[in-house]
């Protein structure tokens, strides 16, 4: 008997060709389009086109920014004439330290040092005359309208982060870095090649054109195909209904865990940056420690799936798997494992479970998960109630956010390491960047419905629902703190995406053991930190229940770091709260309606 979430028709039990998805009848329709009246059409479609030409963002909201922190600018003599005098000190440190570059021309002496993470002036090149003047000048201006733009009395917060974010945007375009004739670096290469780096980076800049203008992947990730080179940890999906497939991996050691590990992704992107090449994938990690390992792989949505929401979501996907898993395991229970959005999923189907009393669950990791979204890094920038509307018009009009809508916006935040490097090294030093799995990895994007995402981004990031209590399930909200099982949270040091100090707040939310990990490297980078991976090191604690709170700060100069991956320290955390091995389960359970219906990694990975 098929299950009864999900009717196939018989033919598509077999593996859909690559780049299809099988077709399927659900037996519960989707959501209606909610209800939009001519005037309010007229409205959104204005807005949407609008939203074409500023790649998303509302020029409403950079408007009222730009306003407040005008207005107040201007009724502040006192702030006025401290930036008077800043400006007057810094002309004099230029003009003593360019007296002193006179005197010696090559002198590595700097008026000013750039920040820890400004890597655009290391080379000892910018240390010569004159690249040591015109960029010691650039960063004294850069450092005066940081002074200009924050510490304006009566200026939102929200605001000053806008306008700061937005000069510190402009004055990286006018970088010396960024020029030919001011980048000393690009002119020696252009002198040692006689200017054939920069024919080779015009080459560069057309073939990248012209991939952008076809919807191509940059140029190299043709070498990476899912199924050869990545997600390739053999398995077979068991389960698949309109939103994803639940793939369950084959078990490489004589004897498992009995109890199961189910991964939920993020639905930003593809799952498989858990299971990247054969070196750097968890999932071969886990399954290669003895676990039986589940993963869930989501649908890449479309126009009609516009009406999914968070909570179809969380039933047609945690809860469906959760399911799933347990019949197959003969109910065992579960160690779950969420990174990023579906962290954040995975916590708010935890807190309902323990709202309800279903004992489902064995463990809880999160993995740069964010809960708690007050302190949710530059990406506040982007969430105030003008923005989202405009954003939620734009997705009304197409049924959903874009992949390269939302790389846009995450390309802003990191501009120094993701345009601008990649346009100095790519088009005027005229070499190309050896393409690797997780950059690839990072050219398959995924869209995401309308209904979704706005209800993430109003409910979560902006009013903060589930940390405070507010976020419902059903008729009743959930809270985090009614979640028991023991959680290991992860955390990583240079995360745009989910800072580490946010993700640090699950120990004040929570009332349960938390171990807490903090390693070093980004959202994605430090995640993906295989043993033998060079330079790596995290610190770990364990905080039970009844300890007294600490601030991250404090957490973090208080605890020693240790050298390499933490990835065996989760699968000895996840060890340790385990039961004697025994044999594997069986691949799917066909007798309760999850048959093996294709070979990992699936048919909805192949979605563009």
């Amino acid at each position: 008997m098929a299950h009864p979430n999900v009717v196939f028709d018989q033919a598509n039990r077999n593996a859909a060709p690559k780049g299809r998805a099988p077709q399927m009848i659900m037996d519960a329709p989707p959501l209606p389009h909610s209800h939009t009246t001519l005037e309010q059409a007229l409205d959104k479609g204005l807005k949407a086109a609008l939203a074409k030409v500023t790649a998303g963002l509302s020029p409403i909201a950079l408007t009222a920014a730009y306003t407040d922190w005008a207005l107040h600018l201007t009724a502040a003599p006192g702030k006025r004439l401290e930036l008077l005098e800043k400006a007057s000190k810094k002309a004099w440190r230029l003009a003593a330290y360019a007296a002193f570059c006179a005197a010696a021309p090559n002198t590595p002496k700097t008026c000013i040092t750039p920040l820890p993470q400004d890597r655009r002036f290391r080379s000892k090149a910018w240390q010569n005359w004159p690249f040591n003047l015109i960029h010691q000048s650039f960063l004294l201006n850069q450092q005066w309208w940081h002074n200009a733009t924050t510490g304006v009395e009566g200026v939102t917060k929200q605001h000053e982060n806008v306008v700061e974010f937005a000069a510190r945007q402009m004055l990286d375009v006018v970088s010396p870095s960024n020029f030919i004739l001011t980048n000393p670096d690009v002119l020696q290469q252009t002198m040692r090649e006689g200017g054939m780096n920069l024919v080779r980076g015009w080459q560069n800049w057309v073939e990248d054109a012209q991939r952008l203008h076809a919807g191509q992947k940059p140029k190299g990730a043709e070498d990476f195909e899912v199924g050869r080179n990545m997600a390739t940890a053999p398995g077979h999906v068991v389960y698949r209904n309109r939103l994803m497939e639940l793939i369950q991996y084959t078990p490489t050691t004589q004897t498992v865990r009995p109890e199961p590990i189910l991964i939920t992704p993020a639905w930003i992107m593809k799952y498989y940056i858990l299971d990247l090449s054969e070196q750097n994938s968890l999932v071969r990690f886990l399954t290669d420690q003895g676990f039986t390992v589940f993963m869930i792989s989501w649908k890449n949505p479309d126009a009609g799936d516009r009406d999914l929401g968070m909570e179809d979501y969380r039933t047609l996907g945690i809860e469906a798997a959760l399911g799933a898993v347990q019949r197959i395991t003969d109910g065992q229970k579960i160690h779950a494992i969420g990174y990023c959005l579906g962290g954040t999923l995975l916590t708010i189907a935890a807190a309902a479970m323990a709202r309800d009393g279903r004992d489902t669950l064995k463990s809880l990791t999160l993995l740069a998960t964010q809960i708690d979204f007050t302190e949710a890094g530059e990406l506040q920038l982007f969430i105030n109630d003008s923005q989202l509307t405009f954003l939620e018009d734009m997705m009304w009009d197409q049924g959903y956010l874009d992949s390269t809508q939302m790389t846009g916006a995450f390309q802003l935040l990191r501009s120094n390491d993701l345009i601008w490097s990649y346009m100095i090294h790519h088009y005027l030093m005229g070499e190309r960047a050896p393409m690797i799995d997780l950059m690839a990895w990072n050219a398959d994007a995924t869209r995401m419905p309308y209904r979704m995402h706005s209800e993430y981004l109003r409910q979560l990031f902006l009013n903060n629902d589930l940390a405070e209590g507010r976020y419902h399930v059903g008729d009743q909200p959930v809270t985090v703190s009614d979640i028991r099982v023991p959680a290991f949270v992860v955390g990583t040091e240079r995360d745009h995406v989910a800072p580490w100090h946010s993700v640090y707040k699950f120990n004040l939310l929570s009332d349960t053991d938390v171990t807490f990990v903090l390693t070093n490297g980004g959202h994605n980078a430090g995640i993906v930190s295989e043993p033998g991976h060079p330079r790596r090191h995290y610190r770990i604690e364990t905080r039970a229940d009844h300890t007294p709170y600490a601030d991250p700060d404090h957490w973090r100069d208080q605890t020693e770091p240790v050298k390499g991956s933490w990835w065996p320290a989760l699968t000895d955390w996840l060890a340790a709260r385990s039961a004697a091995p025994c044999a594997p389960p069986p691949m799917g359970a066909a007798a309760q309606g999850y048959p093996p219906l294709c070979a990992a990694p699936g048919t909805y990975v192949f979605q563009q």
